[in-house]
């Protein structure tokens, strides 16, 4: 089988002459069907990971067919329609701590077949392609956990265009939530319009849009979705509506002046989110079975232009999700 592989010092290398690996007991050998990139998955390419990640099949996320099955194997059969959890071992409960996950401790998804433990997987709607269905088990269950409780009358600020960030506008608006977003492209500006977005900001043209939220909101949001990190939770702070939270799930601009004091003052939580456990995964599946939401995918690569996927993802201009066919 074709697999992809981090080369030292960064860049992909790939392999034709690879063994399909045989399902142990509990375990399910998956042909894979497409994967997504993440953010992370830029550093792991590039071998600029906090851990070693040299030789290793990159990739959290995936989906595709199950094609066989190991002894004692009961939550799935030959032909179901699957995807991988971005947290192999945390089914339900309270996040238990990072572990080994896909595409740095363990190989990742990168590559034509995938074997994995059977409760690592989830089954998806028929209603979602493989492409749309492989952009779920990081960046749409990373949003769904962090707008949960979000509803009517609350108002929900999201950063950039990101997958994290389009999903979260798209079940904030699922739940009834109002969604202030921001921006520095005119045509993503429509776009998040487009996708129901009351309000954008341009955070180049208004460099203070934390003000800027709070008088198109009245007060400020009631949850905001960090995606900056250290760069942006200063603006955050003053956009949060007093008593709000704030869920942490990126840290991808520098920076460290955040006024402690302002924090207190608004009375605000920080909230960081792990992604989500398979329980809240399936959940999400639910809900996306009961909607006609789609999730929003701004290119396809070809497997053998898996290189090509991350350039593009590295350079943008991109809105939503990058996918890579197999």
């Amino acid at each position: 089988m074709r697999a992809f592989t981090v080369r030292a010092g960064g860049g992909l290398t790939l392999t034709t002459d690879r063994p399909v690996p045989d399902p142990s007991a509990g375990e399910v050998l998956v042909k894979v069907r497409a994967t997504s990139l993440n953010a992370r998955d830029r550093l792991i390419v590039s071998d600029s990971y906090s851990v070693d990640v040299r030789g290793r099949v990159p990739l959290s996320d995936g989906a595709g067919v199950v094609e066989a099955v190991g002894d004692g194997v009961s939550r799935f059969r030959v032909g179901d329609r699957v995807a991988g959890t971005f947290h192999p071992t945390w089914v339900y409960g309270p996040f238990p701590g990072w572990g080994a996950l896909r595409g740095t401790q363990r190989d990742g998804w990168l590559s034509d077949h995938v074997v994995l433990d059977q409760q690592s997987l989830v089954r998806i709607t028929d209603r979602l392609s493989f492409e749309e269905a492989a952009t779920l088990p990081c960046a749409a269950l990373t949003a769904w956990s962090a707008v949960a409780g979000v509803g009517p009358g609350d108002t929900l600020l999201v950063q950039g265009s990101g997958g994290v960030s389009v999903f979260a506008l798209q079940f904030a608006r699922l739940a009834g939530a109002r969604v202030v977003a921001t921006t520095s492209d005119d045509d993503k500006a429509e776009r998040l319009r487009a996708l129901g977005a009351a309000d954008v900001v341009d955070y180049r043209e208004t460099p203070r849009w934390g003000a800027r939220v709070r008088e198109l909101t009245g007060g400020g949001a009631e949850r905001v979705l960090e995606i900056g990190g250290a760069g942006t939770l200063p603006q955050s702070v003053e956009a949060v509506a007093h008593g709000g939270q704030i869920a942490l799930v990126g840290n991808l601009a520098s920076g460290n002046d955040m006024d402690v004091t302002h924090f207190f003052r608004r009375a605000a939580t920080l909230r960081s989110i792990s992604v989500g456990s398979r329980s809240d995964f399936e959940q999400m599946n639910e809900a996306l079975d009961r909607s006609t939401l789609r999730p929003v995918i701004d290119r396809v690569f070809p497997f053998d232009q898996a290189s090509e996927a991350f350039a593009h993802f590295e350079r943008g201009p991109r809105f939503g999700k990058v996918v890579i066919g197999h």
